[in-house]
């Protein structure tokens, strides 16, 4: 009814209620009887009103086109990010205070990436946001593998989602990208 009527007049919904709970009331039909509601329902009042006017029709002529957004997040950057750009955003997004030494650990993270033969595998057959979703599964693996390294950078890895989601999302080009030359020369 909702996708006929608005429920803009609450008598209606009323109406529904109590309809609801009188069928729940009613015998089934499953032979000719005549149904007797005795006591049970009685009408007292009818009134009809008119709440509403409008027209649905349409009318003839030229329809005016269609324009489609263009300014959403439908384009694509083909620019270079280099792994020192990452430790000026997250320094610049969170607060941080890493310095160009730490993207030593990231540096590290890309060359394990680009060597593991199942990223390699996933790179070489598909496009960069599917093999994001494979990249974002081993990232974590990638980064205890080299927590040893920097724990400051691990712990603001793992405890922190947005940090973590930024970070992956400037690596997993650079790995990607990586490994498809590699594999190119």
């Amino acid at each position: 009814m909702s996708q006929v009527i608005p429920y803009s007049d609450s008598e209606l919904e009323k109406l529904y209620i109590f309809l609801r709970n009188l069928i729940r009331k009613l015998p089934r039909r499953n032979s000719g009887t005549v149904i007797a509601l005795g006591d049970d329902v009685a009408l007292e009042y009818y009134r009809i009103q008119k709440i509403a006017e409008g027209s649905i029709s349409l009318k003839d002529g030229k329809a005016a086109p269609i324009i489609g957004p263009v300014e959403v997040g439908t384009g694509s950057i083909d620019e270079e990010v280099h792994l020192s750009k990452i430790i000026e955003v997250l320094n610049e997004r969170f607060g941080t205070n890493f310095t160009v030494a730490d993207q030593l650990f990231f540096e590290q993270v890309k060359e394990t990436a680009i060597a593991n033969e199942e990223l390699q595998q996933a790179a070489k057959v598909n496009k960069l946001e599917n093999f994001s979703y494979v990249f974002d599964k081993m990232l974590e693996r990638l980064f205890v593998e080299r927590m040893e390294g920097n724990e400051e950078i691990f712990k603001r890895l793992m405890n922190d989602d947005e940090f973590r989601t930024l970070a992956s999302k400037y690596l997993v080009k650079e790995v990607y990208e990586n490994i498809l030359g590699r594999i190119s020369v």
